[in-house]
Formats: structure tokens, C-alpha cells, sequence
């Protein structure tokens, strides 16, 4: 009995000692693969001896559902297999008896980029090897395109490629294969590719200049030449871009003062035109001196009034305004259209419109239609405004001289019009007009005689 045990013991232990001289070995490096195209990851055992009788399994460290290729009992036995794996494997039978396990993998994807791990496994002996993927996405050609001239006569250069993976080294290189700077540079990375673009100045009106893309052991380049024709084409292209550029910057200036001119000759036209309609509307105004201020005086013929600086003694009337420097017309309407036109040349300040008759007389005065006020205003020589609520400043071409004001009541409309030029200046629309509405004429202070020319009532000049 003692010595049946010592002899299995020896036996297993020469079956231990031969075990353990055999090695599953792999690459010492990874194993670069481009996409699309097939790659053999390298397997086997060391000494040779063969692996037919034994199991065979490749499968991914990185991923959770790991098997990628299975032989076992003879047989591939690729049932559990990942999916994405599925009819791209293959382990050549024929190399296993010379104990060589490598796995062919067909059309390579970006997805097989990770480590492998190759087992070996008989009965009573078992290695492993790991085997490291690195997947190459070849790009597109790359593209050189011209980008002009700079002013010291240099011809810009830009080349780009994309589709790249991992990111590849872009450089440019002339006829004698000497690295040239490049200006700027970019790298866009869009998912899993790599877009690369550089930017170069070159001067030699005779040269070849290539454009090469590289990525580990491919590379995809393109050249341009550099000729005179080209340099020439390009000056003479920028010398005619340029005098386009000035023609039609001169043209469109042109056609833009034309149609103005065209715009604006047609408004005065229809303003003129519009102003005569309403001049037949014209009637005889004449200043009402029981409303004046005291301190304003009035003309003889009750067409003119002026700040006189100094406060006359007059009847304190409910109608007279005490504060404001302001006078109503004597006649008040009610209904219909009236017209009248007023000369403000030589002024610095004045308000002319319509007020109701309820308007209050007594202190400060808020000038809007809301306190029943509708007015224009001259402030600070060339300060032209609409006292609405809030007030709209307008925009005059030259400065009136006459201004007349029109009145269509049951319209709501009141408009005002610079007579000489024949342009509008300002409308108060859909406005509710209640009771009497008489002329208002403010002249303003005489500020030290900078504004002491009166406000004249002038005739209005119709012609149909």
C-alpha cells in the first residue's frame, strides 16, 4: 500500500513539474488594428504543443458580457458570443496543433478597441495571455484650399482632414521635405473622429507644398504648387474683388440717394399737395387781449404778440392767464375744419396749437391732451417737440418759419405743417374733442431779447 501512494505521488508530482513549463504567451505591445479591415490578435503556448484536445477562450476584460470566442470539446461553441462579435471571429483549427490560438478578427469596428484575454485551459493545466486593441479610424484625404494674399504678399494656405481617430498629426512640408510653421492650427472632435485644420503663409512664387496627415504607421497627403500663375491669378483677383467692391459700395450709395431723393420728392408731393386741400379751410384769426398774459404784448391789429418782460397792470379776468405767458383767439370752434398759420422766424422758443375752452388759466400750466392742450414746441433755437404724453421729439429738415395748424374736429385730427418747405411735422390722432377749441399762441419770455421777435398770425396765400 505504501508504495502504490508513493508512486502516485511521484507521478503527480512529474505531471505538476511538467505543467508548469508551459506558457501562454501574447504581444509585448498593443496591437493596432484599422477600421474595416481584418487583424490577427496573437496567441499561442510555449513550447510548442497542441492545444486541439484543449479549451480555448478569448473573451473582453473591459466589458460585462465578456465572451468573444469560444472552442471547446473540438468545436466553436459561440452560443453565448457578444452580439457585435457575431460571424467576425475565427480561430484556424489546423494552427492549434501547433499550439497557436490566435484570434482572427474580421472588418474591425471602433467598438473593439479594449483588452483581450486569451485562455488556455486542458485538464490539468491552465495559462493566459492579455492582448491590448487599439483601433485606427484612417481619415479623408486631406483638402488644401487657397485663402487669398496678405499684405506683404504671402499666399495663405489652409489644409484640412477629418474622420480621424485617434486625433493625427497634421504638418506642412516643402519640395525639399523641410517642416513648415504653421500659423494657427485647430482639432475638432465630433463623437469619436477627429477634424484637424492648419493654416500657412507661404512666399515662394515656385515651390511644391505639401500637406501630410499622419497617424502612427499611415499617413494621406496632398500638395499644391505654388506657381507664378497662381500668385498672379490671385494678386489680379484681389486688385479686381477690390474695385468691385468699391463699384458697388459707390452704386449702392448712389441707388440709396437716389431712392431717398425719389421718397422724399414724392412726400413733399403729396404733403404740398395735401397742404393745399387744407388751406381752403384758412380763417381770420385775431388775438383775444382778455386772455393774454400782462406781461405780453399785443399788436394793434391783434395779429402779434411778444413777451414784454415787464407785467402791466390789466384786470385780473377768470380768462386771463396769470403765470404762463400765453393768449387765446378771440373766436372758438366747435365743429367743421379750420386752418391758420402762424411765422415763428427769428424765434428761440414758442407753443402753438389748440386748447379747450375749459383749459385752466390760473398758475403753471401742463401742457398735454389730457389737460386739454395740443401743441408743438420750439425749445433751445432747434428743439423741435410734440407736447403729447410723453412728448415725441421730431425730426425737421430746416427750421419753419411758418408753421400752420390744421383742425378737422369730428375727425379728432389736429396737424401741423412747416408751410414753406411743405412738409409735415407732427398729427394728434383719434382725439375726443369736447366744447369750444380756441387758438393758443405762446411766445414765451423774452430771455434777455434772444426771444423778443413776436409770433405773427400771417394770411394764408391759397391757391387751388
Amino acid at each position: 500500500m505504501k508504495f502504490v501512494c508513493l508512486t502516485l505521488l511521484l507521478v503527480s508530482g512529474i505531471t505538476d513539474s511538467r505543467s508548469e513549463q508551459y506558457e501562454v504567451v501574447g504581444p509585448a505591445d498593443p496591437v493596432f488594428a484599422v477600421a474595416g479591415e481584418d487583424v490577427i490578435l496573437p496567441c499561442s503556448v510555449k513550447p510548442n504543443i497542441s492545444v486541439v484536445d484543449m479549451r480555448v477562450e478569448w473573451f473582453r476584460l473591459d466589458l460585462k458580457d465578456s465572451l468573444v470566442h469560444l472552442y471547446d470539446d473540438h468545436e466553436d461553441r459561440n452560443t453565448g458570443q457578444i452580439q457585435s462579435y457575431r460571424g467576425r471571429t475565427k480561430l484556424n483549427h489546423q494552427e492549434l496543433q501547433r499550439g497557436k490560438a490566435s484570434l482572427k478578427l474580421s472588418t474591425v469596428q471602433d467598438s473593439d478597441e479594449g483588452r483581450y484575454k486569451c485562455l488556455i485551459q486542458s485538464k490539468s493545466w491552465y495559462d493566459d495571455a492579455t492582448v491590448d486593441v487599439r483601433i485606427e479610424v484612417i481619415g479623408s484625404p486631406p483638402v488644401i484650399t487657397v485663402d487669398g494674399f496678405d499684405r506683404s504678399g504671402g499666399l495663405h494656405l489652409h489644409c484640412e482632414s477629418e474622420g480621424w481617430y485617434p486625433e493625427p498629426d497634421l504638418e506642412w512640408l516643402d519640395s525639399e521635405g523641410v517642416s513648415l510653421s504653421s500659423e494657427t492650427t485647430e482639432t475638432i472632435r465630433n463623437t469619436d473622429r477627429f477634424s484637424v485644420k492648419h493654416t500657412v503663409t507661404v512666399y515662394d512664387s515656385n515651390d511644391k507644398i505639401h500637406c501630410r496627415v499622419k497617424l502612427r504607421h499611415h499617413m494621406l497627403e496632398t500638395l499644391i504648387k505654388t506657381t507664378n500663375n497662381i500668385f498672379n491669378f490671385w494678386r489680379t483677383s484681389v486688385i479686381l474683388i477690390s474695385v468691385i467692391v468699391v463699384l458697388i459700395v459707390i452704386a449702392g450709395i448712389l441707388i440709396t440717394v437716389f431712392t431717398h431723393k425719389k421718397r422724399v420728392s414724392a412726400e413733399l408731393k403729396r404733403v404740398s399737395t395735401e397742404l393745399k386741400r387744407i388751406q381752403q379751410y384758412a380763417v381770420d384769426v385775431t388775438l383775444d387781449p382778455d386772455t393774454a398774459n400782462p406781461k405780453l404784448i399785443l399788436s394793434d391789429d391783434g395779429k402779434q404778440v411778444r413777451d414784454g418782460d415787464i407785467r402791466q397792470k390789466l384786470p385780473d379776468k377768470p380768462e386771463r392767464f396769470d403765470t404762463c405767458p400765453c393768449v387765446l383767439g378771440k373766436e372758438g370752434f366747435s365743429s367743421g375744419r379750420f386752418y391758420f398759420e402762424v411765422q415763428v422766424k427769428g424765434k428761440t422758443k414758442w407753443d402753438l396749437g389748440v386748447v379747450r375752452e375749459s383749459i385752466n388759466r390760473k398758475g403753471v400750466i401742463t401742457v398735454t391732451p389730457s389737460n386739454g392742450c395740443w401743441t408743438v414746441a420750439l425749445r433751445n433755437e432747434n428743439e423741435y417737440k410734440a407736447c403729447a404724453s410723453p412728448s415725441v421729439s421730431l425730426c425737421v429738415r430746416v427750421k419753419p418759419q411758418r408753421v400752420g395748424v390744421f383742425v378737422d374736429y369730428e375727425e379728432g385730427l389736429l396737424s401741423f405743417y412747416d408751410v414753406e418747405s411743405s412738409s409735415h411735422l407732427y398729427s394728434f390722432t383719434d382725439q375726443s374733442f369736447t366744447g369750444k377749441l380756441y387758438p393758443y399762441f405762446c411766445p414765451c419770455f423774452n430771455d434777455g431779447g434772444k426771444n423778443s421777435t413776436p409770433l405773427i398770425i400771417t394770411p394764408v396765400n391759397y391757391n387751388k
